[in-house]
């Protein structure tokens, strides 16, 4: 009888794993489990609700990915529990057994404890799909004109983006006092505030919500600020923060802390259960994700592996045809290190340099050719002598390439 592999979650890191769970084994039998109806790319959410992009159009793998792998796809289908001992997921519609069990149900948006935001029946997150279609039904439903938004990270302003599409008004509250504060210094974010704030957008900066307002529907009218005004609006977005999505999980007798733990090859405390992605609070980027669920694959089959590159400090943006690009921390104090900026009419650069190491960097406008950074910087390669030669923003990939005496590109690092 073939093995049976269940995968609950089609993001990045469930998808990777499938793909390379079918390359390892071709005749077993794949599960794939997921609350959504469409694969997607959460990155693209903004365009969905912009009404750029259809569902089908947010998808990241091709449209026979399911067919073409033999995977079947339980779609619009909540996980609510575990039960490791007779090894099967209880789901909505009843449970689902497993051989080896892959979780990468990723994460969910958090709710401030604000008066009635947990209780209010029109606050909404904005992490997956489903998100993104409830706020665009509500937007419809009301004839929506004014939107209040709890944060200015990457996901607040994405909403923001969408909504503004659409004319609808955004306040973005924010308790640090720059937009983006964990990507941006205050010159970058001073740029970004600027292209927001030009196309309507209000922002409210080192300012928290301290209450709300409701109707007789439950619904937020209006939230209250910490400086005692008042705003209102048809509903709230909260945008501040968000953890990995284990709730399900709880009683199962799953060794978890802030998220499901797992060793390096992704394994969990449970006999054939292993995690990949948000979930496991290792890391929330993409390329991360997808990496964590081909290891987890390969050793789900049988292929040992481990999950070693584990370097995840990089952001890219675009918000209104000015690209960003964010590597480590940019806003680290580092003892003796030196800070080079250069900035013209069009392009901002800022980076931090301890020893001879790059330790951050950030680029805002043109960021082709940036591949280099990420590597320079992970791997702490001394550039002092480079930079003896040259302006750190002029180092490309040619510093670190030659010829030999045979006329062969060698490389240096």
């Amino acid at each position: 009888m073939a093995e049976i592999y269940v995968i609950v979650g089609t993001g990045a890191a469930g998808m990777a794993a499938a793909e390379r769970i079918r390359l390892y084994k071709k005749e077993a039998t794949v599960i794939m489990m997921s609350i959504d109806e469409h694969s997607h790319s959460r990155c693209m959410l903004h365009k969905y609700l912009g009404g750029e992009r259809t569902a089908e159009e947010l998808s990241f793998v091709e449209p026979d990915f399911f067919e073409k792998n033999e995977i079947y796809w339980g779609k619009a289908q909540k996980a609510l529990g575990l039960d490791l001992a007779n090894k099967r997921i209880q789901m909505e519609n009843g449970y689902q057994p497993y051989d080896k069990l892959l979780i990468a149900t990723g994460s969910v948006f958090g709710i401030p404890p604000i008066n009635h935001f947990r209780t209010a029946s029109n606050v909404y997150g904005f992490r997956d799909l489903s998100d993104a279609q409830k706020i665009d039904e509500a937007v419809k439903a009301k004839q929506a004109k004014h939107v209040f938004i709890v944060g200015s990270g990457l996901v607040g302003l994405d909403v923001a983006t969408g909504l503004m599409e659409r004319g609808v008004k955004v306040t973005i509250a924010e308790m640090a006092p720059r937009v983006m504060p964990l990507q941006t210094d205050d010159t970058a974010a001073k740029a970004y505030q600027e292209r927001f704030e030009a196309h309507g957008a209000r922002f409210l900066l080192g300012i928290g919500a301290s209450d709300s307002i409701i109707n007789d529907q439950n619904e937020i009218t209006a939230v209250v600020l910490s400086t005692g005004e008042t705003v209102e609006c048809d509903f709230v977005i909260c945008a501040a923060g968000v953890r990995p999505n284990i709730a399900w999980l709880e009683g199962s007798g799953l060794a978890m802390e802030r998220g499901i733990t797992v060793d390096a090859n992704m394994r969990t405390s449970a006999p054939d259960v292993y995690a990949a992605g948000d979930v496991t609070a290792l890391a929330g980027v993409w390329p991360n994700a997808m990496d964590m669920g081909r290891v987890a694959a390969s050793n789900m089959c049988g292929v040992p592996t481990e999950y070693t590159d584990r370097y995840c400090m990089k952001n890219t943006s675009n918000f209104f045809g000015l690209q960003m690009l964010t590597i480590g921390d940019i806003n680290a104090q580092v003892e003796g290190a030196e800070i080079y900026v250069k900035e013209s009419r069009d392009c901002y650069k800022k980076a931090i340099v301890k020893d001879g190491v790059l330790k951050s960097i950030l680029i805002q406008g043109d960021i082709s050719h940036t591949g280099h950074w990420q590597y320079l910087i992970k791997n702490a390669i001394d550039l002092s002598e480079i930079l003896q030669k040259k302006d750190i923003f002029d180092i490309t990939y040619g510093d670190f390439y030659g010829l030999d005496d045979i006329a062969e590109y060698q490389y240096n690092i």
